[in-house]
């Protein structure tokens, strides 16, 4: 008997712990309990008391409207904390910075940690052009901003689970802002997340700092699920570039991330970059 089997028949309990969060984070959506006992092969009153427990620590969210189970923000938050170790940094970093020196502005490396955007990495340009205002950025190293008005953050949740989103945001209304504008609700976050998963990049206008813009795109794990997002601000009404060729750029980047990490972009996204007519 080898030691997972060992450790599994030791504490039952956990390993279906571990079963039932693994077989969460491989679904698109909340879970029944029953339907989770089924396929796990779990005795329904185990499942049950599990979930409960795992519901209390926050691993799990409850849905009652569906009644059925997701992932929870702790979760969630364990992904993010991996995600912000050295590995991920030392692989980004390069093309971090080569993206930057072909756009000649400023390109962050973030994460989603709960609700909020956590910038990893800035990289700016060797040589900055005239009006370049980058001394003005908010978006620091270690600098957190609500995912939802973010570039950034909303390019990692338009790939994010609904389920996952919900206990993100469990309010419907009273989305806060920083300059008055962006999604004030649930369903108008979703919607605009639907739009950005629909086109593959994310873009916010003026939703962090009036007179800035910015474009964020994933990049995704062996799961096609988004670990974190590339994304480049810049002046409304100064920029060097067009925002397709700042879009390209990030694409190629970000492509460039998904693969160091042995990852894979979601199918649909795929077939729209290299499908006919596409740039």
């Amino acid at each position: 008997m080898g030691e997972r089997e060992t450790a599994s028949s030791a504490s039952p309990a956990v390993g279906r712990a571990l079963d039932i969060l693994l077989h969460l984070a491989g679904r698109s959506g909340p879970v029944q309990a029953a339907a989770l006992a089924r396929e796990l092969g779990i005795p329904r009153s185990s499942a049950y008391h599990i979930l409960s427990v795992l519901v209390d620590r926050g691993f799990v969210t409850y849905l009652p409207k569906e009644q059925a189970y997701g992932l929870g923000v702790a979760s969630f938050e364990i992904g993010s904390a991996y995600l912000r170790h050295e590995p991920l940094e030392r692989l980004a970093r390069p093309i971090l910075r080569s993206a930057s020196n072909r756009l000649g502005q400023t390109v962050h490396l973030g994460i989603v940690h709960g609700a909020e955007t956590v910038y990893l990495l800035k990289e700016r340009p060797r040589s900055r052009p005239s009006g370049d205002a980058d001394i003005a950025l908010v978006t620091d190293i270690g600098v957190r901003l609500p995912a939802h008005l973010t570039a950034n953050g909303r390019a990692i949740l338009a790939h994010s689970a609904p389920a996952q989103l919900r206990a993100l945001f469990p309010r419907r209304g009273d989305l806060i802002t920083r300059t008055g504008k962006g999604p004030r609700s649930l369903p108008e976050l979703l919607s605009l997340l639907a739009q950005d998963r629909e086109r593959g990049w994310s873009e916010e206008v003026e939703l962090v700092s009036e007179g800035f813009r910015s474009m964020g795109i994933a990049a995704f794990d062996h799961n096609e699920r988004p670990v974190a997002a590339l994304s480049s601000t810049w002046h409304r009404h100064y920029s060097r570039h067009e925002p397709d060729q700042v879009r390209n750029v990030l694409e190629q980047s970000a492509a460039r991330l998904t693969a160091a990490m042995s990852g894979r972009r979601p199918t649909a996204q795929l077939s729209r970059t290299v499908g006919p007519g596409a740039s």
